[in-house]
């Protein structure tokens, strides 16, 4: 007997049969291979069955010739329900139509919201996420990961110290933390100023407090630099005021580098192909972009955005890959090359770790070597940065 999924599919029907030979029917049914089931009689001269829709049109010959009669009395399957569909194309229209007017409504940005953000911070945002795409009406599914955005608007808003985003159905959260400045009590009250770092005192500017360093002066980490007393120790009317000063030393560090003299590289193209996906779980189906690339090498970029009905996530993703052409290719540096980007490589880290207005003043290369394959560098350098650090002077002390 057919399975009961093929059952569904192709239909099948509920039948009544009357007559004095059902027996010889339900028998002449068997040997022409229709297949019957669920067989219940319901008086002596009738009986109740189902067969498959497709065996139908072979009940009229066996009528004739068992001298019986066949009502329907039911129906189900695939077939009938197209039949009742097409009856009522306006309803079922209007049913699919809502459907696929709430799924696309629930995957379009409806609201952006922002909490804690001053107004100019708040407008320094919404500038930032709108040239990522962010916007009212938007389709969430072309719209970067989360991820993305706020690394993104967390490096273009300076102002705030933390930028948490969150998707909450059709509304993009941002929480900002600005940054806070201390109150001005405290970054006046009375205190000294100390060296922060071993250095060689280069130059200073005393704008409150007595100096007790000079010029060339060698310093150690926590000496200090500019007292927030003015006037001798034992003068009863000598002033405590809060140290105020630019005091700029000489510091020297030290950087070990290398760099090979044959290094393989990677760079893109700039050409690429892209493919659009529905994902559904395990496997992805194609809707756009078909074809294969005649890239040798690729770096491939995998995007994918869930679709949503109301605020629940279905099981099915927007997926666009992106193949993007690479090429590799073999840069030789002669040892002089070599030396060169070392220079230049030690110089751009040294940069990284110093603070703004840090000045680099002089470089000198203490060891230079070649070994296996590679140029070994050590350089000293000489630095101008600020080296003061506060103290608070507790009265009573």
């Amino acid at each position: 007997m057919r399975n009961q999924w093929f059952s569904n599919i192709s239909g099948v029907v509920r039948i009544r049969v009357e007559g004095r030979y059902v027996e010889s029917f339900l028998n002449r049914c068997i040997t022409e291979n229709i297949a019957i089931w669920n067989i219940k009689r319901i008086s002596e001269q009738s009986v109740v069955g189902t067969i498959h829709l497709n065996d139908v049109k072979k009940l009229r010959v066996l009528l004739r010739q068992s001298d019986c009669k066949v009502s329907f009395t039911h129906r189900r399957g695939f077939p009938f329900l197209v039949k009742q569909i097409g009856e009522r194309i306006g309803f079922a229209s209007g049913i699919a139509l809502s459907f696929a007017l709430i799924f696309i409504l629930s995957n379009i940005v409806w609201n952006i919201d922002i909490k804690g953000a001053s107004p100019k911070v708040e407008n320094e945002l919404r500038q930032a996420i709108l040239d990522l795409g962010v916007k009212r009406g938007a389709f969430q599914f072309v719209l970067p990961d989360v991820e993305y955005i706020q690394r993104e608007v967390s490096e273009q808003v300076r102002d705030a110290t933390w930028i948490g985003v969150r998707q909450k159905g059709t509304t993009y959260e941002f929480e900002v933390v600005e940054q806070q400045l201390p109150e001005e009590a405290e970054r006046y009250s009375p205190r000294n100023l100390v060296a922060k770092k071993e250095a060689i005192i280069y130059s200073m500017f005393v704008e409150h407090g007595q100096a007790v360093v000079r010029k060339h002066d060698f310093v150690k980490k926590g000496d200090l630099l500019v007292s927030g007393y003015i006037g001798k120790e034992d003068d009863e009317n000598r002033e405590l005021v809060p140290a105020k000063a630019e005091v700029f030393g000489e510091i020297w560090y030290k950087s070990d580098v290398e760099v090979p003299l044959e290094s393989l590289f990677t760079t893109l193209t700039g050409e690429r192909k892209v493919k659009h996906y529905l994902s559904f779980s395990d496997f992805s189906v194609p809707i756009w972009g078909f074809g294969s690339h005649s890239f040798e090498t690729t770096e491939q970029d995998i995007h994918t955005k869930p679709f949503y009905f109301f605020q629940w996530k279905l099981p099915i993703a927007y997926e666009r890959v992106t193949d993007y052409e690479s090429t590799q290719y073999e840069r030789e540096y002669s040892k002089e090359e070599a030396i060169a980007a070392a220079k230049k490589q030690a110089k751009t880290e040294l940069i990284q770790y110093l603070p703004d207005d840090a000045e680099v003043i002089g470089e000198k290369v203490l060891h230079e070597a070649f070994e296996n394959g590679k140029v070994k560098l050590q350089i000293h350098y000489q630095v101008i940065e600020d080296i003061t650090s506060e103290q608070p002077i507790i009265q009573g002390d």
